[in-house]
């Protein structure tokens, strides 16, 4: 049995998480403020933290937890919010944090996170960094951001794999802005778009006189990079002969000029490539031993229609300097649609839409996207054609309507079964019963929340974060 500190403003949350810890077999305790978790701290012992993220006072979530991972012998914190960002995610992956969760949290996962956090602890963090980061809170970004989050402070060689348009430059600029190298420069070098007699002059330098036309010295893009961050986007096209001097720059940190002397350099490397490697290794175009060494940290950049949660974020993004906004037409006609393209058709699209429109409000019908294209995510899953229609709130309520009175059916009434099933607190519930009219006369809901069924996830909707 572990004593497990649970920091939350909101006393409902708190006392949810609290009964799902002491079901799981450990001892909950509860503060209601960073000042109170860190007297706490004092106090005794704690094996592992949840920790609110939103929390008024001088003492937020974030700043909780840098005092937290400030500790000698400090233990894991998992931050919980219901406000989840790229930039808070990543700081607080990189400050420390075991974990980032968007509420509401469901009891595996909390379970699975809590043992994880038993089980292991994290290294010291550094310093902290500025606003900023991705676009995004599907769970394909999350992990993403997670990710850069815990290397970005290191000099370990990432490698960006991802379709064509999905943001892999903006991953390895946010891993250069997090990193302690952000103060350096960072220089992206597109191995694809420079032709291959002069990539190696682009990379490593040249001297007078290494070759016609050669009138003066230049420093090559490992060079320009010194102290900071070297991409080399769309690696998978680079010629076999610079793969070669690639991997040895790589494994010696020297770079030589065409003409002149060797010179250690220090440099952070990022890959990209939307290219399947390990295809072209099989297939005899491109070096084994260079992919093992770029792939020491990999991260797959998902594509756009498996982001269904950062389309209208995105969108709205690419509008801010226009000052116009979608309609919720238009951004049901954005979300029905499958961005072959990814996130770089998405802005083309709605850029072209700012600047062809002259009201304030994008209707659906301004939205230009290619005719003839597969059938929409709803008409996929056999869903109401105008399931995904009205703003995005309304979609919402639809959707978990519809799950609870499944739930609900399913479990013959039983509230406590449907809670469990649903992943969510037996209160919660109740109240979105009452909101949605589910628990009318006539319906038959059973009042036995307990009798056979053990404790549902303690996880709320609040907007308590």
């Amino acid at each position: 049995m572990a004593t497990i500190l649970i920091v939350d403003d909101d006393s409902a949350l708190r006392e949810g998480l609290a009964e799902t810890v002491a079901d799981l077999g450990h001892t909950p305790l509860p503060a209601a403020s960073g000042v109170e978790a860190l007297a706490r701290l004092r106090e005794g012992p704690v094996a592992a933290i949840f920790l609110d993220l939103r929390m008024p006072g001088d003492l937020d979530g974030m700043a909780t937890l840098a005092r937290i991972c400030a500790l000698p012998d400090r233990p894991p914190v998992t931050v919980l919010t219901a406000f989840a960002s790229p930039a808070n995610t990543i700081e607080a992956m990189r400050l420390g944090a075991h974990d980032h969760l968007t509420k509401p949290v469901g009891r595996s996962d909390l379970a699975a996170v809590l043992d994880a956090m038993l089980a292991s602890a994290r290294p010291d963090p550094g310093d902290t960094v500025p606003e900023g980061g991705l676009i995004g809170s599907s769970a394909g970004m999350r992990r993403v951001q997670k990710t850069i989050g815990l290397v970005a402070d290191t000099d370990s060689t990432v490698l960006i794999q991802g379709e064509t348009g999905t943001g892999k430059e903006e991953v390895a600029r946010a891993l250069h802005a997090y990193s302690a190298r952000r103060g350096r420069p960072f220089v992206p070098v597109n191995c694809a778009a420079i032709p291959p007699d002069l990539l190696e002059s682009e990379l490593f330098g040249h001297v007078r006189g290494a070759f016609t036309g050669a009138v003066g010295d230049r420093a090559g893009a490992f060079h320009q990079a010194e102290g900071g961050t070297l991409f080399l986007d769309e690696i998978g096209d680079m010629p076999p002969p610079m793969q070669a001097k690639i991997l040895r720059v790589i494994q010696d940190r020297m770079v030589t000029p065409l003409g002149g002397r060797s010179a250690r350099v220090d440099v952070r490397l990022i890959a990209a490539t939307h290219r399947d490697l390990p295809v072209l290794v099989d297939q005899g175009r491109f070096r084994a031993d260079l992919y093992y060494r770029l792939n020491v940290v990999p991260i797959l950049l998902p594509p756009l229609r498996e982001r269904l949660a950062d389309i209208v974020p995105l969108a709205e993004h690419f509008l801010g300097p226009s000052g116009k906004r979608l309609s919720a037409g238009a951004a049901s006609r954005l979300l029905a649609y499958g961005w072959p393209g990814n996130v770089r058709e998405l802005r083309n699209t709605v850029e072209r839409a700012a600047v062809l429109v002259r009201c304030a409000v994008i209707a659906a019908d301004a939205v230009d996207l290619p005719t003839g294209r597969p059938a929409s995510r709803s008409e996929e899953a056999g869903l109401p054609a105008d399931w995904l229609a009205g703003d995005l709130p309304g979609a919402v309520a639809r959707l978990e309507r519809t799950m609870i009175a499944v739930a609900l059916r399913e479990a013959d009434g039983n509230r406590a079964r449907a809670a469990r099933r649903l992943g969510i607190q037996r209160q919660l519930l109740y109240a979105k019963i009452e909101r949605y009219g589910l628990g009318a006369p006539g319906t038959d809901l059973s009042a036995e929340p307990t009798v056979d069924v053990a404790n549902p996830d303690a996880s709320d909707e609040s907007d308590v974060g």
